[in-house]
C-alpha cells in the first residue's frame, strides 16, 4: 500500500475509534434507569455510583499505562489492542451475572477505553499536514461527541423492546469489521518509526523524560489543565439537567439543553481546530477557556428560551473544545518519543477531574445550590483552567525540545 493510500485510512480508523470511546461515555447513563426500575442484581444509586466511578478508574489507568506503552510499542499495536480490548470487556457486561462482575468488566473495558483517546491523538497528529495539527486533534475528536449522540439515541431504540443487554452487544459488534479493517490498513506512524530508530527507550525512560530536559513545567501545567476541563466536560454531562430543572425550567427543556451543549461541543471542535491552526494553539486554548468561563457564569442568568439555548450551544462548544486543544496543544510540545506518553498521562489526570465533575456537582445539588452556584463554580474551574495553560512557555513547541535527549 502506498504512503499515500495509507495516509488516507488514519484519521477514519481513528475516528472510528475515538466513536466507540464517545459511547462509553453515556452508555451507563443510558441503562441505568432500567437497570434500578428492573432491581437488577438488586442494583442500588449507590452501587451505581461506585460501577461509573470504578469504570473512570480503569479509563485513568488505561490512559496512563497504554499512552506510555504506545511510545514503546508503536501506535499501531497498542491502538488495536485497546480497542480489541475495550469491545471485549464491553460484549461480556452483557451476560453479566452480577453487579461486581460488571462493575469489574467496567474497569477492564475501562483500561482500553482510557488508552485509546491518545493513541488515536498521537497517530493522527504524527499524520498531519504541516501546521493542521490543531484541526486534525478536534475533527477525530468529533467522533467522541457523535458517539455519545449516537448511543442515546440507540438506547431509545433498543432498551425497549430488547433490554440493556442489547446496548453492550450493540457497542461491541462494530469491532468486528473495525478491528480487521486497522489490521490490514491501519499504517504504523512514520514519525514514530524515525524517532524509535535514533531514541529506543524503555517505558520507564519514557515516562522520566516528561519531567527533563525544560519539560517539568510543561507537564505539571498540562495535568492541571486536563484536570479542569475534564472535570467541566463530565461535570455538565452528568448534572447539567437536574440543574436546569432545579432553575425552575421542565424536565423536557432540561434534556434538550443537555443535546444542545454537546451539538455545542461537535461544532465548536471544528472551528476550534482551525481557529488554533491559523493563531496558535497556545491562544487558541487561553482563549477557549475562557471562553467556557464567560458562558458559564452567562447560564446563572435567566435568559429567554431562544437565548437560553444560545448560550448553551456556545457553552458546549467552548467547554468541549477547550480540553480537546489541550491534547493538541500536548502534540505540539512533546517530542516524537514521548508524544502518546505525555497525551496520555494528561489524559489520565484530567480523568481524576471527570470522577470530580459529577462529585461537585452533586454536593453543590445536595446543598440546593447548584442553581445560580453551580455555574459560578463551574466558570471558576474554566479561568483555573485558563491561568493553568498559561504555565507552558510561549513558544514551546516539539521543534525547540527534539533536540534534547530523553534520558
Amino acid at each position: 500500500m502506498s504512503p499515500a493510500a495509507a495516509r488516507s485510512w488514519v484519521v477514519p480508523l481513528a475516528w472510528t475509534a475515538v466513536l466507540l470511546d464517545g459511547f462509553d461515555l453515556v452508555v451507563l447513563g443510558t441503562v441505568l434507569p432500567a437497570l434500578l426500575r428492573d432491581h437488577v442484581w438488586g442494583l442500588t444509586p449507590g452501587t451505581a455510583s461506585v460501577i461509573s466511578t470504578v469504570g473512570l478508574i480503569g479509563m485513568t489507568i488505561g490512559a496512563l499505562a497504554i499512552g506510555t506503552i504506545t511510545d514503546v510499542i508503536g501506535r499501531r499495536k497498542a491502538l488495536i489492542i485497546a480497542v480489541t480490548a475495550f469491545s471485549a470487556f464491553t460484549a461480556l457486561c452483557a451476560i453479566s451475572p452480577s453487579a461486581f462482575v460488571f462493575g469489574l468488566l467496567r474497569f477492564l473495558a475501562g483500561l482500553g477505553l482510557g488508552g485509546c483517546l491518545p493513541t488515536a491523538i498521537a497517530l493522527v497528529t504524527e499524520y498531519a499536514r504541516k501546521g493542521k495539527g490543531g484541526s486534525a486533534t478536534t475533527t477525530v475528536m468529533t467522533g467522541y461527541h457523535v458517539g455519545a449522540v449516537l448511543t442515546a439515541l440507540l438506547g431509545i431504540w433498543l432498551i425497549q423492546p430488547l433490554g440493556w443487554r442489547a446496548m453492550f452487544v450493540a457497542g461491541a459488534l462494530p469491532a468486528l469489521v473495525l478491528v480487521p479493517l486497522m489490521i490490514k490498513y491501519l499504517p504504523e506512524s512514520e514519525t514514530f518509526e524515525r524517532a524509535r530508530e535514533t531514541q529506543e527507550k524503555s517505558a520507564t525512560e519514557v515516562v522520566g523524560g516528561l519531567f527533563r530536559g525544560g519539560l517539568l513545567r510543561a507537564t505539571i501545567a498540562f495535568w492541571v489543565t486536563s484536570f479542569m476541563g475534564l472535570l467541566l466536560v463530565y461535570g455538565l454531562n452528568t448534572w447539567l439537567p437536574e440543574i436546569m430543572r432545579q432553575a425552575g425550567y421542565p424536565l423536557g427543556a432540561a434534556l434538550g439543553l443537555l443535546l444542545t451543549l454537546n451539538l455545542g461541543g461537535v461544532v465548536g471542535l471544528l472551528v476550534a481546530g482551525r481557529v488554533a491552526d491559523k493563531v496558535g494553539v497556545r491562544p487558541a486554548v487561553i482563549f477557549w477557556f475562557l471562553g467556557a468561563a464567560v458562558f458559564l457564569a452567562l447560564l446563572s442568568v435567566k435568559l429567554p428560551a431562544v437565548g437560553l439555548y444560545v448560550a448553551v450551544f456556545l457553552t458546549g462548544g467552548f467547554v468541549f473544545s477547550a480540553q480537546v486543544l489541550v491534547y493538541a496543544y500536548i502534540g505540539k510540545t512533546y517530542p516524537d518519543v514521548m508524544r502518546a506518553t505525555g497525551i496520555g498521562w494528561a489524559a489520565g489526570v484530567g480523568r481524576v477531574g471527570a470522577i470530580c465533575g459529577p462529585i461537585l456537582g452533586g454536593a453543590l445539588l445536595s446543598a440546593g445550590i447548584a442553581y445560580p452556584w453551580g455555574f459560578y463554580a463551574f466558570a471558576g474551574v474554566g479561568a483555573l483552567g485558563a491561568a493553568a495553560v498559561t504555565g507552558v512557555r510561549a513558544g514551546r513547541s516539539r521543534e525547540n525540545v527534539a533536540a534534547t535527549p530523553v534520558p
